[in-house]
Parts: C-alpha cells; structure tokens; sequence
C-alpha cells in the first residue's frame, strides 16, 4: 500500500508541474488580459484535476468514469503535445537568447512579449493539428501488418503458417464492444493458424467488462486461440480474467508450453509466460515463469513464446527461443514518448535479431488512455513463419 501511495503521489506531482510550466509559458508569460487570464487560468486547474479523478471515478463510479473518461484522456494527448510543442519552442528561445546576448544587443520587453506570445500561439496551434491527427488515427479501423518470419527449427509442414497476433486493446472507458468485434472480424478473416493475444486485453473488472470483451470469444484458429497476461491484468483481477478467457474458448498459458501439430519432429512448441510484473501483484517470480515455461524441452524443435513485455527477451533468447511475440510498448503511441519508453523496454516495435533468436514487438490494436495515435499506427499483425 505504501508502495502504491508513494507512486500515486509522484504522478499528482508530475501534472501538477506540468500545468503549473503550461500556465507560466501561455497564460502568465503571454500577459493574457482579463477576464483571459482567468478563464485560461480555471481551464487548466480543470483539466489538471479531471485526469486523476477521471481514473478514480473509472474505479468507484464506472458509469461516471466512463462520462469523464473521454475529456479528461483527450487533455492527457494534447497537454503531452502540448508540452512537447512549448519545451521546444523554449529551446528555441534560449538559443536566440544566447546569440542576442554575445552580439551585446540591449533587451528589449516588448519583443520579449512578442516572443512569448509567438510560442505560445505556435505551441497550440500546433498540438491542437497534431492532436485531431491522433485521434483520428487511433479511432479509425485498425490496419493488418503483414510480417514473415524465417526459423531455422520450424518444420517443413508448417512452412506458411499464420499467427494472428493482438496485442494491447485495453477494453475499458473508451474501447467498448463495438472495437472488440470489428478487431475480431479482422482477425478472422485471415484464416488464421493460431491467434496469439499478448496481454493487456482490458483496463476494469469482470463485473465491468465481460460484456465488451465477450467477442473475442468468436476468434477461430485451426490450432486454436492463446493468451498470456499484460501488467494491466494485474491490475484488473488477473485470476478473475483468466477465468473468463478460459470461459470464453481462449487458452491461458502461465508459464507452460504446448505442442503445436503433433509432437514429434513435425510439431513445435508454443509457450507462454505470466507477465514480468506479475511477481508484485502475487503471481510468480519471472525468473522462475521463463525456466517453468521453456526448461527441459527438445532444443532440436523450434519454440514461439507469448511474452508481453519485450524486456523478457534477453531470458528467452538465452534459453534458445526461435521467436517471441510481445507488446507493451505501443510503439511509442505518441510520438516522441517512443524514446522515453526505450529506458525501459529494449525494443520499440517490429521485428529484431538477437544471435539464433527474434522477437516481433507488436504497436498494440488498442490504445492507453488518449483515444490518440501519432507515429505509431495501431495493428493486427499477421506473422506467416517460413521455414530458414
């Protein structure tokens, strides 16, 4: 708990800073006149103040959460454009700064008034275009991303096959029943092998939920439908959610593998692990889930393993796997947040190499929080292995 309240109180802190940098560059350094000044000044308390309500009430109040879910997720991707566009444009001022003042010219307030006022009206000029881009790209059909992988391991007989992978829809206050069954006709329509879900399926309960996720229970595979946990399971009732997938015809591997064809030099493995974050929330060790999940099997047949995390990659490589199939990252989802999500995750999205192993990193079929999309198109991603 204390864990939990300390983070809470880090992310009030970082809005707070954040609106209180937004009010300085375009409400106090830009001299907006009354009334404003004022009305800027209540727009931006508002909005700082909807986003953590909004989550709380989506926890307590789902039908009011859902209500405030929509303004308060849309200010999140703009306030994020919004202050990228000023950070920049302050970079751009102290630059000018620094060349005004070793040629010795004098300040001058008014331009500097002007300035601010120039940055502040480029800054949202700006993030506001960028931000109806974004959500028209993340609220449009998603797109299907063809990707051929080769192994070296995989049978002749399975030369061609197709794994649908998606990844991330995260159900909730703004992805309803409507997105999960368009996803799903998607899917099916590629005749699929196997379907591949790699975590993160839902942001609320069961009791919330089931309702919208039901469709997934309509996938159609010949070698049937897989899923494995995101962190966001974790914090939606993982053992409830499994429950429900099993209930639905979706088979939940946890930290197990099963054959794929039959089991002798024509099949191969599929495997799946719990999410890395499940050790906080009671699930188990990741140390452990990648030994449970890939220890003491035939190293002669090629093995694809169902890791959300793409940081899990480094384990699996070492215990020989052909290919993992992750998510997690959403490839950025707004551009430029990609590169802060390279601090933690070692891969962004697409297909990548490590020694004998590869790993395909899917940008996610949903979205997190802004209904937003910029540099980073959602996807269903068709995997047809071939053999090396």
């Amino acid at each position: 708990m204390s864990r939990f309240l300390i983070f809470i109180a880090i992310i009030l802190a970082i809005v707070v800073g954040i609106h209180y940098y937004l009010w300085v560059r375009l409400v106090r350094d830009s001299q907006l006149p009354p009334p404003w000044r004022a009305i800027a000044t209540f727009a931006l308390v508002l909005m700082a103040a909807a986003m953590p309500l909004a989550m709380l009430l989506g926890r307590k109040l789902p039908s009011a959460g859902r209500v405030m879910a929509w303004p308060a997720f849309i200010w999140m991707g703009v306030m994020f454009l919004l202050l990228v566009a000023v950070v920049g444009a302050d970079i751009v001022r102290l630059v000018v700064w620094f060349t005004r003042r070793a040629s010795g010219a004098p300040a001058d307030p008014s331009r500097r008034l002007a300035t601010a006022r120039l940055a502040a009206t480029a800054a949202l000029s700006l993030s506001g275009g960028l931000a109806a881009v974004a959500l028209r790209a993340a609220r449009g059909p998603v797109a299907v991303r063809r990707v051929e992988v080769a192994l070296a391991r995989l049978p002749r007989v399975h030369d061609g096959l197709r794994i649908v992978q998606v990844s991330d829809i995260h159900v909730g206050s703004t992805i309803g029943g409507a997105f999960v069954a368009d996803v799903v006709r998607r899917a099916n329509a590629l005749g699929p092998d196997l379907v591949a879900i790699t975590g993160d399926v839902v942001d609320g309960t069961v009791a919330e939920l089931a309702e919208a996720v039901a469709p997934l229970g309509e996938l159609r595979a010949r070698h049937g439908v897989y899923f494995v946990t995101g962190n966001h399971e974790y914090f939606s009732g993982a053992e409830a959610w499994m429950t429900e997938l099993g209930r639905l015809g979706i088979r939940v591997l946890r930290n197990e593998r099963v054959s794929i064809g039959t089991g002798g030099v024509d099949g191969f493995d599929l495997a799946g692990v719990d999410d890395r974050s499940a050790e906080r929330y009671g699930g188990l060790p990741h140390d452990e889930a990648l030994a449970r999940a890939l220890g003491g099997r035939d190293p002669a047949r090629e093995v694809v393993l169902l890791a959300h995390q793409p940081a899990s990659f480094a384990g699996a490589a070492r215990h020989g796997v052909g290919l993992q199939l992750s998510g997690h990252t959403h490839g950025g989802q707004i551009w430029p947040f990609g590169f802060i999500v390279r601090l933690s995750q070692p891969f962004l999205a697409g297909l990548h190499r490590q020694g004998a192993s590869q790993i395909y990193v899917s940008r996610g079929t949903g979205y997190w929080g802004p209904p937003m999309r910029l540099g980073a198109p959602a996807e269903i991603t068709e995997l047809i292995l071939r053999r090396a």
